[in-house]
C-alpha cells in the first residue's frame, strides 16, 4: 500500500469508503431486524457487511489511486534546472 505523498494526503476517498460501508451495514442490520433474528446475529450480519463492503471499496480506492497518480510525470528540479523523467 505504497502511495505517493501527494495522493495519500486527501482523506476524502477513505471517508467515502467509511460512509458507504457504514450505511450499507446499517441497512443490513435493519433488514435483519425485520426477519426476527436474534440480536447477536443481527450484529454479526451488520459487521460482516461492513467488513466486506469496506474491504472491497478500500481495495478499489487504493488501486485507483495508484493507477491514476500523475505525480511521477511532474518535472524535477535539480540545482535550478528542470528535468523530466523518462517514461
Amino acid at each position: 500500500m505504497k502511495l505517493c505523498p501527494k495522493c495519500s494526503r486527501s482523506p476524502l476517498p477513505f471517508v467515502m469508503v467509511l460512509l458507504i460501508s457504514s450505511v450499507l451495514a446499517f441497512i443490513t442490520w435493519l433488514v435483519l431486524g425485520l426477519s426476527q433474528v436474534e440480536p447477536m446475529v443481527r450484529l454479526a450480519g451488520g459487521t460482516a457487511a461492513f467488513l466486506a463492503v469496506g474491504g472491497t471499496l478500500l481495495h478499489y480506492v487504493i488501486g485507483c489511486l495508484k493507477r491514476h497518480c500523475r505525480h511521477d510525470q511532474e518535472p524535477h528540479r535539480v540545482h535550478g534546472q528542470t528535468f523530466s523523467r523518462p517514461v
